[in-house]
């Protein structure tokens, strides 16, 4: 682990109010914050998303939650959410970060009656995760799963092995489950921010490749979106009416259940 490096869990972290990051995660939030103002914003909104989505999910009787780039835990994480719907919810992590997965095995617990897991492997890899026995052991991959891909994807800049990664991913899910994702957009950005993240990428001084809503849209060509569609993470089924514009928020965020 060089934590010399930025990482993109360790920044989130860090934009959320936490205490596990670096220097360099640190000094990265910093950049990109100075770049783009409202980061912090879409960071906190993004969660929300996270947080409404998985309450729907339980809600609407989904039971099983795949979280891939899960992050380092922070207040409301995912199966706090579901089991506090459903204390049977089974949740299993994955994090390529081995801080994230050290956090998440001594902070959450879970409740009694369901089940918390934890596999450390790269999205990049859906074999690995797919294969990997702590899946199994916590997933029962014949009755539905919601697929959670929240604010990971942009991280992956190659369109094509992106949605081959999603697609191998679904293709392991019975009909019935679900994906959740967000994805960073410029959709809603000024001319000088779209050419300010374009900078930052091509120098490597950002790791996140935005979307526009078509090329979002690729991710859940086999699914029905649910209601309401591909709008910004915190236009989704908000709590309140009162939040911030989609162009501070800039992340595209949607449901798709698999038929």
């Amino acid at each position: 682990m060089n934590t010399s490096v930025a990482h993109p869990a360790r920044r989130y972290n860090y934009w959320l109010g936490g205490k596990d990051h670096f220097a360099a995660d640190r000094e990265s939030g910093d950049l990109l914050a100075k770049a783009f103002p409202t980061a912090r914003v879409a960071a906190l909104e993004n969660r929300e998303f996270l947080r409404r989505t998985v309450k729907f999910l339980a809600d609407s009787g989904i039971r099983q939650f795949l979280d891939i780039g899960t992050g380092l835990p922070v207040p409301d994480n995912t199966h706090e959410i579901a089991q506090r719907v459903a204390p049977e919810s089974r949740v299993l992590y994955v994090d390529n970060d081995p801080i994230v997965m050290t956090h998440s095995r001594a902070l959450t617990i879970g409740t009694p009656e369901g089940r918390t897991g934890y596999v450390e492997a790269d999205l990049r890899s859906p074999e690995a995760i797919l294969d990997h026995a702590e899946l199994r052991s916590v997933l029962d991959l014949t009755e539905p799963v919601a697929l959670l891909l929240v604010a990971v994807l942009h991280f992956l800049h190659d369109d094509a092995q992106a949605i081959t990664v999603v697609r191998r991913l679904l293709d392991a899910l019975p009909s019935g489950s679900y994906l959740v994702a967000s994805n960073l957009t410029l959709d809603f950005a000024p001319p000088e921010q779209v050419a300010k993240h374009e900078e930052l990428l091509a120098s490597g001084r950002t790791d996140a490749r935005a979307r526009d809503k078509s090329e979002f849209a690729r991710f859940f060509d086999t699914l029905e979106l649910v209601e309401p569609g591909i709008v910004a993470a915190s236009d989704w089924r908000p709590a309140h009416d009162e939040r911030p514009t989609a162009q501070d928020v800039a992340i595209y965020g949607a449901v798709g259940r698999k038929p």
